[in-house]
């Protein structure tokens, strides 16, 4: 409904705004009105930060509205009759009585979920509609009472809610708190101890999913989580810059966003490896070749330990410190670990000896005899010391060393592919790689054990490598994950093929796989078009189905060589009179000829992780390999063909590409196109499986998007394997998944 004159819902909503802006102005005042008053003056900075992060929390964002819903329960419900309208955040009054509910309390959860079949002691539900911060439009739905289910009341699909999910969007990603649905909730909630792994395809929602399951999991289990700390890795700072704001603007803001480089770095990068040497970096095989290198070091005692203690000396014969340290090993401790042990056993056998010949022994005495030089030099001799640069170093620099730790792991080719040439000088002067940094983060685990997190949530890990899955394991290995990607979208060498074997390297072989299967942002038409690749890319993958429907979609544009960059002009002056954000995606070694031919023309941009532009701009050029996650209104693609052909897995990064747009994509070529994407209409998608280890959601029901009637069914999950021909042309080669 329209926010015409004299509405007196709208107006009666628009003034319980005003009235919750002003609570929540006064909390926020009342946080900072409190001061600090610890008992010394590290507390007191502890209590200052603390304060000044609720504060923080507290801020109003006058452009994001805070209530986008309401629900009025039943009055023969639990709530009686109890009216809550529900938000990004909880506000209450000077009484302390709720006039906001957060949308991740248990009461709000009927807001996504109720539907006719299942009111939820609902009597009505209530959508409301902004511009900017300001209440303009509301939408009612009544599940019980006169007029409920009748076609003014209960739509199949909520207008307000469609507008919500189409409105044009510029600057970073916003939370999707208002537009959450049922498959998507659940995976949202799902539990503190629960790995969840989604494969989601192109628009479907799955990093929103698991930035708002952050926020679900520090509102629910706030202690737990806070403690141990929680990290969101994606692919690239790029990707990091786009979902900065998501967390902070459902008030968290202690959650530390990085990538995977990032989160094990510990020399710098200054070098980079040849495909073949960076994918057996990757492989799993090498945490074993670091194990039998690092343990390789024990030594056999050479002659018994003598310990002078006073007058008397006592007598570790050499059997017996091989016995425990043979013993330390077996029990799997780490490395470092067994180094401490093994002067604590040493001590304790000489202070049993000791006892046993009348001498009086206390906690001072066995730390006396386990520092005592003796002692520390035979732990030395047995079990020396280990530092996880130099064993990476001694493998990698070593043609003679790596033959000898890799036999029957790596083949010749594979260790000549790894070992450096000429070798650096010392771990100083080697040129470490990205590739390199994860197998020093296995080192440093084998030594000392990594400290676990309480959640991880990993985005597009379907491009991670084994050796960065353990990196990522052994960091949440006595918490959880949220592990979100597309196997139809790996563009790397090592990307993997299937969750289950992604999931083993995690160490959650038991995780559920979830599959998000309705597209909410990307047209159907976009959709289909790049769908014609997955025969190519993902042959196991069912392809998305898209919630939206828009003919004028898609554009393909061919036009003469001479004339592409005058086009390109023309096509991004158009659509810079639209609003919403635009962005030129190319090959790589376009970007910087693209940007340059653009303001030629009169046009600013600027090139995404590289040269910013003048100013401010909407219009961004985007290299391919800096694509994937983001989304833009409207995206521009500049010669497919290019991006196809670049690498072996051109293919993959052309289905990134084709859907980045979430309302328009214009195709602008002068080259063929790939042979896969040629044609008129898109083709029929056969039936497929869905990906390996796939699961049915928990509460098996299709995405609805109001609680009205429920369309039909999708076609089943699980269905026979057929038969599926390739058509001809450029395919990925086998095993780029």
């Amino acid at each position: 409904m329209p926010a015409g004159g004299g509405d007196t819902v709208i107006e009666a909503e628009r003034d319980h705004l005003r009235r919750s802006r002003e609570f929540l102005r006064l909390m926020r005042e009342n946080v900072l009105s409190l001061r600090a008053m610890g008992g010394d003056r590290v507390s007191e900075e502890y209590l200052k930060a603390e304060l000044y992060h609720r504060a923080e929390a507290l801020r109003d964002l006058p452009d994001a509205p805070l209530f986008f819903g309401r629900l009025d329960y039943a009055a023969d419900g639990d709530f009686g009759g109890t009216t809550f309208h529900i938000g990004r955040r909880h506000v209450h009054d000077p009484d302390g009585s709720p006039v906001v509910i957060d949308w991740r309390a248990p009461v709000s959860r009927p807001f996504y979920r109720a539907s006719r079949a299942d009111p939820m002691d609902l009597r009505r539900r209530r959508r409301f509609g902004f511009a900017g911060g300001e209440l303009t439009a509301y939408e009612d739905e009544l599940f019980t009472g006169e007029g409920a289910g009748t076609e003014t009341t209960v739509r199949s699909v909520s207008k307000l809610l469609i507008a919500e999910i189409e409105r044009p969007r510029s600057g970073p990603m916003r939370d999707i708190v208002a537009t959450i649905q049922p498959d998507q909730d659940d995976i949202v909630r799902a539990g503190a101890a629960r790995t969840v792994c989604v494969q989601g395809a192109p628009g479907t929602g799955k990093t929103a999913v698991g930035l708002h399951r952050v926020a679900y999991l520090l509102y629910a289990h706030k202690e737990q989580v806070t403690r141990r700390g929680v990290v969101v890795l994606g692919p690239n700072r790029a990707f990091l810059s786009y979902i900065r704001n998501v967390l902070p603007a459902l008030g968290e803001l202690d959650v530390t966003q990085t990538t995977v480089g990032d989160l094990v770095a510990s020399v710098p990068v200054r070098g980079t490896d040849s495909e073949a040497a960076a994918v057996v970096k990757g492989d799993a095989r090498m945490a074993e070749l670091l194990r039998r290198a690092l343990w390789a070091g024990l030594r056999e005692p050479a002659a018994a330990l003598v310990v002078p203690r006073g007058s008397r000396r006592w007598r570790v014969p050499a059997h017996e410190l091989a016995e425990l340290a043979a013993e330390l090993r077996a029990r799997g401790v780490r490395y470092g670990a067994g180094r401490d042990l093994l002067a604590r056993r040493i001590a304790h056998v000489v202070l049993t000896r000791m006892e046993a010949a009348g001498e009086t022994c206390d906690d001072r005495t066995h730390d006396a005899v386990r520092r005592s030089r003796p002692v520390r030099d035979c732990v030395d001799a047995i079990w020396p010391k280990a530092e996880a640069r130099r064993l990476v170093f001694g493998l990698l620099s070593s043609r003679e060393t790596m033959e000898r730790f890799a036999a029957g792991l790596l083949d010749e080719a594979e260790q000549a592919a790894i070992v450096w040439s000429p070798p650096p000088r010392g771990p100083g002067s080697a040129r470490w790689s990205r590739a390199d940094l994860v197998l020093l983060d296995e080192a440093r685990d084998l030594i000392e054990r990594t400290p676990s997190l309480a959640h991880i949530v990993v985005d597009e890990a379907q491009d991670l490598s084994p050796m960065e899955c353990r990196a990522i394991g052994r960091r949440c290995s006595t918490g959880a994950a949220t592990v979100l990607g597309d196997l139809a979208q790996g563009t790397t060498p090592w990307a993997a093929g299937s969750w289950p074997v992604l999931l083993a390297h995690l160490g959650k072989p038991d995780a559920a796989v979830r599959e998000l299967g309705v597209g909410y942002r990307v047209p159907r038409q976009i959709l289909d078009y790049a769908s014609r690749l997955l025969p190519a890319i993902a042959p196991g993958l069912r392809p998305a189905s898209s919630l939206r429907e828009d003919p004028g979609a898609l554009d393909v544009l061919r036009v003469p060589g001479n004339e592409v960059s005058a086009r390109l002009a023309a096509v991004c002056a158009q659509a810079l009179t639209a609003p919403g954000s635009i962005a030129i995606i190319c090959a790589d070694a376009q970007g910087a000829g693209v940007a340059r031919a653009l303001r030629a023309g009169g046009l600013a941009c600027s090139v995404l992780d590289g040269d910013p532009g003048p100013g401010d701009t909407r219009l961004t050029v985007v290299p391919v390999t800096l694509a994937k996650g983001l989304e833009f209104d409207h995206v521009i693609l500049v010669e497919p063909a290019r991006i196809a052909a670049g690498e072996s897995y051109g293919l993959r990064r052309l289905y990134v590409a084709l859907t980045r747009a979430v309302s328009r994509l214009t195709v602008l070529h002068s080259e063929p196109l790939p042979v896969l994407i040629r044609g008129a209409q898109p083709p029929e998608p056969p039936a497929r499986r869905a990906y390996p280890g796939a699961q049915p959601p928990e509460t098996p029901r299709p995405p609805c998007l109001s609680g009205g009637r429920s369309p039909p069914k999708p076609p089943a999950r699980f269905g026979p394997r057929r038969r599926i021909t390739r058509p001809e042309g450029p395919t990925a080669p086998r095993g780029a998944a």
